[in-house]
């Protein structure tokens, strides 16, 4: 490997420490993707020109190169600019599935002229298996998220099928690497891989979607590492064990964010745990007009807005931006309360809220501001349910008992905007909507919150 390769994949691995590090914050993230992504331009760049020797055939390879190269920018371009921010979850379950299959068929292609190397075949088959594995998982969180799949599916007898479909993985690697086999091997261990990243994810519900975007990840991330580690490039062994490491420290954060363990989420999904009766839910439901919502927000001295994934479906992030500075305007002191697993992302609030120029710092994480309910005047809730539900504290047959709440109940006035009075992805009804303080705003976020705001500005 000649000097200025190496020294092109320092340049890459370096920037994709610093862009990392850079995401960290809003307020770099963006320049921070820029800097990771003028990295990889480098890495495949540099690949192409310098590595290996060039054969008579070359201008043909660089034809067909810079032709799959150009068409996945233009359709990745063309994707990337069409989808709506509420589709960025999804966006991000197909992106990471196509890095998935890329690493499941770089072994496949690299299968057959490696056969008698055990450690590079057993390189091989790592890389085929979960990449294969984060790839049909992601496709099946895609149609999650998407919609199209709107409850876990568990198939019958699904924990005997799923162990054996595991222990079939396990042995034919196994045997795979030590026998060194065919090629059809390596496509029949693809095929029951990809089965068992299928059963691996329809018996989880959306609630614990966030846990496995990022479980799914840094499948991709470890199975790309796996593809540095056969090829020696150092790049790429740099990317997938950053991905691979963040996707596997976030994965664990938002476990704990659930108080769910990693076990939980991916055996059982939200809703099957609960032990012995539910609690009766005492009070009533109380409605408020858009009139008297801006009354108390207008002669309130702090007011918590608590955004939930039907902001996002709404698309009220502008609005209810809109809706912080008129507040402001009225000597209102506005703050952001933000649950680690609101949306159905990690930090998809976050990124919601950054796009309609919301300020950094008024985004509170859920332990600093659950300290400061009490001395709040109005809890704004929009489109949040399971984040606010007291059943997590003080129900124990709830399917969400022991996670970690906005202690919104601690409020003087709560204002809970929903289309409807159905459940949220746990599938439960919310004891906060029956809770005296509480009075819920029926409507579309986005509509509701345009009415607000003019008659907030018509006082």
């Amino acid at each position: 490997m000649n000097t200025l390769l190496i020294l092109s994949y320092l340049i890459g691995s370096v920037t994709f420490v610093v862009g990392l590090k850079m995401l960290s914050h809003p307020d770099t993230a963006r320049k921070g993707n820029l800097v990771a992504a003028f990295g990889m331009l480098v890495a495949i760049l540099a690949t192409i020109f310098l590595f290996g020797h060039h054969g008579d055939d070359y201008f043909t390879k660089l034809i067909w190169i810079f032709g799959g190269i150009a068409v996945g920018t233009i359709a990745g371009w063309i994707t990337a600019k069409r989808v709506e921010m509420t589709k960025m979850p999804e966006l991000v379950c197909l992106f990471n599935g196509m890095g998935g299959a890329c690493a499941a068929l770089i072994g496949l292609m690299e299968y057959g002229a490696n056969i008698g190397n055990t450690m590079s075949l057993a390189t091989i088959v790592a890389g085929i298996i979960i990449g294969s594995i984060s790839f049909s998982g992601s496709i099946v969180a895609f149609l999650k998220l998407n919609g199209t799949m709107n409850k876990p599916i568990r198939l019958p007898y699904y924990n005997i099928v799923n162990s054996i479909v595991m222990v079939g993985v396990a042995a034919i690697s196994i045997w795979v690497v030590m026998t060194s086999q065919p090629a059809s091997m390596a496509y029949a261990l693809f095929a029951l891989a990809v089965v068992y990243g299928l059963l691996f994810v329809f018996p989880i519900g959306g609630a614990d979607m966030p846990v496995v975007i990022s479980l799914l990840n840094s499948f991709t991330g470890l199975a790309a590492a796996f593809g540095g580690f056969l090829y020696d490039n150092q790049v790429m062994l740099t990317g997938g064990i950053l991905v691979g490491s963040a996707g596997t420290i976030l994965t664990l954060a938002m476990c704990r964010a659930m108080n769910r363990p990693l076990s939980n989420v991916i055996f059982g999904a939200f809703g099957g745990g609960a032990s012995g009766p539910a609690q009766d839910i005492e009070g009533s439901i109380k409605d408020i007009s858009i009139y008297d919502t801006a009354v108390l927000c207008n002669y309130a001295n702090k007011v918590t807005i608590v955004p939930g994934y039907g902001l996002a479906v709404a698309q009220a992030q502008h609005i209810i931006h809109e809706l912080e500075k008129t507040l402001e305007a009225n000597g209102v002191e506005v703050k952001y309360a933000i649950h680690p697993v609101a949306g159905r992302m990690p930090g998809h609030m976050n990124v919601l809220l950054a796009e309609s120029n919301v300020a950094y710092e008024k985004l509170v994480e859920m332990d600093d501001i659950n300290p400061e309910f009490s001395n709040t005047d109005v809890v704004i809730v929009v489109g949040a349910n399971d984040v606010v539900n007291p059943a997590a504290k003080n129900d124990p047959a709830s399917p969400i008992f022991g996670m970690p709440i906005l202690d919104v109940e601690q409020a003087k006035h709560i204002i809970v905007n929903k289309r409807s009075m159905n459940a949220g992805y746990a599938g439960i009804d919310n004891h906060l909507f029956y809770n005296p303080k509480t009075s819920m705003l029926f409507g579309d976020a986005k509509d509701v919150l345009t009415k607000l705001v003019a008659e907030l500005k018509a006082m």
